[in-house]
């Protein structure tokens, strides 16, 4: 039954029945993915080989007078986003986990992660070159965040997983993108490094995307039910790090990621997946159809709610050296 192991933990029989049927689906959407990249390494966008020059040198110090301008609310952003994209170790585990070792997904699993290894190194290095941060408070935020673990309640439901890679995928494009184009009236190296990142995630979400919609024409019923479980409230990766909450309102307020975009993310993805045109055979699956439909407007309340009640906060985080982040 090709690579997903018939005595799994995760999944179902006749999940795992469909993920072995999907197989030549996902060879081909990873050989799709290899197509529309341009593969790139962090050297190319932070440079930091042994033998520079005065060039080089200059360009570093003018990176830095720069950076000094990036406003306290872009930097906490530019942190969580460095944060989430460290919590990599966390995904591959869990795909590997759910999806198995020796299989077309194991194969795209670590072309992913391959992928995503990237990001964080190039971040770090921006952080890191522009001096943005007292990166030892960092360092030790970044490994509790690591040390405390990611282990979501999908109760052995790898159809929950490609749920949650989709919307994840695309809320972390989101996310990327809307902070380099703050970044970039103040310091254009910040946006260019983002809008690489922002590119990968959302080549990253087409995958997922389309994996999902195929499961959702192969078995729709059981798909309805775990994207039905999944899709209110998004967990990101980095909501065990200590401060999340903080950093997370900080960048709502900056209208950079919140409720209002996950809301937008939700309509997209709905209307993708033609959720309202399915035609579930069954109780559950009619009634996770409903209940998926009325996510937007929920999501709409929630966000209007948070806006209307929201009065001005100050904040202050280890890494901005404890001062005042006033909103």
């Amino acid at each position: 039954m090709g690579g997903i192991p018939t005595h799994a933990t995760f999944g179902s029989p006749d999940q795992i029945e469909v993920l072995v049927a999907l197989e030549p689906f996902v060879t081909q959407q990873t050989e799709a993915h290899r197509a529309r990249r341009k593969l790139w390494f962090p050297n190319e966008l932070m440079p930091a080989d042994a033998e520079s020059d005065a060039r080089l040198d200059r360009e570093l110090d003018e990176l830095r007078a720069r950076a000094r301008g990036l406003p306290d609310a872009v930097r906490v952003a530019i942190a969580l986003n460095l944060l989430t994209e460290e919590g990599l170790p966390h995904f591959h585990r869990l795909i590997a986990t759910y999806l198995g070792n020796e299989s077309p997904w194991s194969v795209w699993n670590s072309l992913w992660t391959a992928e995503e290894d990237r990001h964080g190194c190039a971040l770090r290095d921006y952080v890191r070159d522009a001096r943005l941060f007292n990166m030892g408070a960092l360092e030790r935020m970044q490994y509790r965040y690591i040390e405390s673990g990611f282990n979501p309640d999908w109760q052995g439901d790898p159809y929950r997983l490609l749920a949650y890679t989709s919307l994840q995928e695309r809320a972390t494009q989101v996310a990327h993108a809307n902070t380099g184009r703050v970044c970039a009236s103040y310091e254009p190296r910040a946006q260019r490094v983002l809008a690489h990142l922002a590119g990968d995630e959302s080549r990253h979400y087409l995958f997922y995307r389309a994996v999902f919609n195929e499961l959702l024409t192969q078995d729709c019923d059981r798909a309805l039910v775990s994207l039905s479980k999944v899709m209110p409230a998004l967990a990101m990766p980095g909501h065990t790090m200590p401060a999340y909450e903080q950093m997370s309102d900080v960048v709502r307020r900056a209208d950079i990621y919140g409720p209002r975009h996950y809301q937008h993310i939700v309509e997209e993805l709905l209307a993708f997946w033609q959720i309202g045109e399915r035609q579930p055979q069954t109780a559950d699956g009619r009634e996770a159809q409903d209940k998926l439909m009325k996510i937007p407007a929920r999501l709409g309340r929630m966000a209007d709610y948070l806006d209307a009640k929201s009065t001005p906060r100050r904040f202050s985080f280890d890494f901005l050296y404890d001062r005042a982040v006033s909103f």
